[in-house]
């Protein structure tokens, strides 16, 4: 494993910034240069030096996967580990960079297995994307050619409780992550959204056209607030070349069996609280709420495959250097911008990632029952606050555009997220997965 720690030792596994001074902050992750230089460019020193920034040219995109370096922010997590065994496999060379607060280094090891690769082409920094200093050698000592960012605190519940944290992380992380590279002439970024961003949508199923509403929690407002900064990067700089990509609720695992949903504590999201169940780590589903005016009573959502969510960004990228789909801005918040020379994409293209298919909770607790070969428990609950009937996703502009479908349904999500579960019945702090 080449690995990188940072040279002031162990990164904090979360940075609580209630409880930590301001100049702490700074000090631990290196960015009082930068606040010197926006407070620089805020006096008008630096007018030049930025006029000279917005003139660089961006990296190409045009060329070949084993051409092209990828860097993952957030890439040991749940989708990014299947994100980057799918770059891999490509032939694309791919760093990752992550402080490890929700995830695991043993993800990557076990990366390297699936892949067969144990060489450079797969290189960790255990880091944050608050930290400058670190970014900056990222990009020093690696080419990098663009960015699939996943990197930010996820938990919507714990949102509502700890919003500077999230505010901090996720959008203060976000504008380091992208000034750095914008001073390393990397503008080509996929920024994993979601379909949060809708809010309670106007229609069903959702397509790109659907307009954004305010989110329910601070972490959807994170993803909505990140988007409009994206946007207006590129409204300043048109070098910019973003995809923003709106995805419904990833579940599944990778088929062998070694990597997968590891979520610390009790599970916030549906489908790792129904695989706790089945090996016995929690006593019952709960079912908030069965009296919606669907099938069944219980609500409906669009699940998708992680693998096939990963396989999206893959497309992304193909999609970001014009080998694939018109690049023409035909759906609501798209900006399509003179392509380089090269073909290389400028300008902001958004995209729904789902399978197009609603499916209930009662849906997926039958499937994971016939994944797993048992009855499971489960409990009719009052609904939650907030909670819509129905939530799924049109993806035909997935489709034409970046020649992407989900090819995976539910049973096979839930038997893939069963094989996870039950040979690594505690997530990566398991041994070894169980043959």
């Amino acid at each position: 494993m080449y690995k990188f720690t940072d040279r002031r030792g162990a990164i904090p596994r979360l940075l609580f910034a209630t409880r930590v001074a301001f100049d702490e902050i700074i000090q631990r992750y290196a960015i009082a240069g930068t606040i010197a230089v926006r407070e620089k460019f805020v006096r008008g020193a630096a007018a030049a030096g930025n006029e000279s920034e917005k003139t660089m040219a961006n990296k190409s995109l045009a060329k070949g996967p084993s051409d092209t370096c990828v860097l993952v922010t957030g890439g040991a997590g749940f989708i990014g580990s299947h994100t980057c065994v799918e770059l891999l496999n490509r032939g694309y060379r791919v760093v990752v960079l992550d402080d490890l607060s929700n995830s695991s280094e043993v993800a990557l090891d076990r990366v390297r297995t699936i892949t067969g690769i144990d060489d450079d082409r797969l290189a960790f920094y255990e880091a944050s994307i608050l930290d400058r200093e670190a970014l900056d050698r990222v990009f020093t000592e690696n080419d990098i050619d663009a960015i699939i960012h996943f990197a930010g605190f996820k938990a919507v519940g714990e949102s509502v409780q700890k919003p500077l944290e999230y505010y901090w992380n996720n959008v203060a992380g976000t504008l380091v992550l992208c000034e750095a590279a914008r001073d390393h002439g990397c503008k080509n970024l996929v920024f994993s959204s979601s379909a949060t961003v809708y809010g309670e949508p106007e229609f069903i199923p959702i397509t790109e056209d659907c307009p954004k509403h305010d989110a329910t929690n601070p972490y959807g407002q994170t993803k909505s607030m990140l988007e409009q900064v994206l946007t207006d990067l590129y409204v300043g700089d048109n070098e910019w070349n973003v995809v923003l990509l709106r995805y419904f609720n990833p579940i599944g695992a990778h088929e062998s069996g070694l990597i997968g949903e590891d979520p610390k504590g009790i599970p916030n999201n549906l489908l790792p609280y129904v695989a706790q169940v089945a090996v016995g780590k929690l006593a019952c589903v709960g079912v908030f709420g069965d009296d919606y005016p669907t099938s069944d009573g219980t609500g409906v959502r669009d699940y998708i495959h992680v693998v096939d969510l990963a396989r999206g960004h893959v497309a992304a990228l193909d999609w970001m250097g014009g080998k694939v789909g018109t690049g023409a801005a035909n759906t609501l918040g798209t900006i399509a911008g003179e392509p380089a020379d090269d073909g290389t994409r400028r300008g902001v293209g958004i995209f729904n990632l789902g399978t197009g298919t609603g499916s209930s909770v009662l849906d997926v607790v039958h499937a994971f029952e016939r994944a797993c070969g048992k009855e499971l428990p489960y409990e009719v609950k009052p609904r939650r606050a907030g909670d819509i009937a129905e939530n799924y996703a049109a993806c035909d502009k997935a489709r034409d555009e970046l020649g992407w479908i989900a090819e995976y349904d539910l049973d096979r999500m839930c038997a893939d997220s069963w094989r996870w579960q039950s040979q690594n019945p505690n997530g990566y702090s398991t041994a070894a997965p169980i043959a």
